[in-house]
């Protein structure tokens, strides 16, 4: 089943109705990382080219919705763990992708400033479903009722399990980790998507494995 999200007049987007406990299938993750890495910076310059073109807009934006979609639309599902705030999440990103596209410079990969976006428009979102003087940490119980909604079938799936131990990581800590670890990025395209050090970035990696390794001890 597929859903259609309107971005901009002419512009949508195909996404796939999927639960969350299928997320993670690790073959279809490992295809979806390999694809990337085969994006070349000359793919990229390209791409940036018929963006910056009235006369390529249109047929870049749905090149590019066609080939970073699934990527951002998982990367914003990891973050705000419903698969309907997703969409809204990824809608939102595209739409400030294409009404900003004319501010990238180039410098850096055109993947890590629609990462940047992306997390950005997924950390909005949760921030919008906070309490007056509230962080978004505070959501992890939320997230975690909603994982368990989402995964009603599966709810004692390893898999499962792996998600509540990220959740109960910090925010800023499980974005790193999920950048790292799912989307294989180097550390240092994560510093550029996040605006941490590489130094920062790999403590905290360490601190995140440790943390998870341990939630699923105890409750295993």
């Amino acid at each position: 089943m597929l859903h259609r999200i309107f971005l901009l007049p002419n512009f949508y987007f195909f996404l796939p109705d999927v639960s969350y406990n299928r997320m993670q299938n690790e073959n279809d993750m490992q295809q979806d990382t390999q694809q990337q890495n085969q994006n070349t910076e000359i793919a990229q310059e390209q791409l940036r080219k018929m963006l910056a073109s009235p006369q390529q807009r249109e047929q870049g934006f749905r090149l590019l919705t066609k080939q970073y979609g699934k990527t951002l639309y998982w990367h914003i599902r990891r973050i705000v763990v419903s698969h309907d705030d997703a969409e809204d999440a990824l809608q939102e990103t595209f739409i400030k992708i294409f009404s900003s596209i004319d501010s990238f410079k180039g410098e850096g990969q055109l993947t890590s400033w629609m990462y940047r976006i992306a997390t950005n428009e997924a950390l909005s979102l949760l921030r919008r479903q906070t309490h007056l003087f509230q962080s978004i940490d505070s959501l992890a119980p939320t997230l975690t009722s909603r994982l368990q909604a989402e995964t009603a079938l599966d709810s004692h799936s390893a898999e499962v399990l792996f998600q509540k131990a990220l959740l109960t990581l910090p925010t800023q800590q499980r974005i790193a980790f999920n950048l790292r670890y799912y989307d294989e990025l180097s550390y240092d395209e994560i510093a550029r998507i996040t605006g941490k050090s590489t130094g920062t970035l790999k403590a905290n990696y360490h601190y995140a494995v440790e943390k998870v390794k341990n939630y699923i001890k105890n409750h295993s």
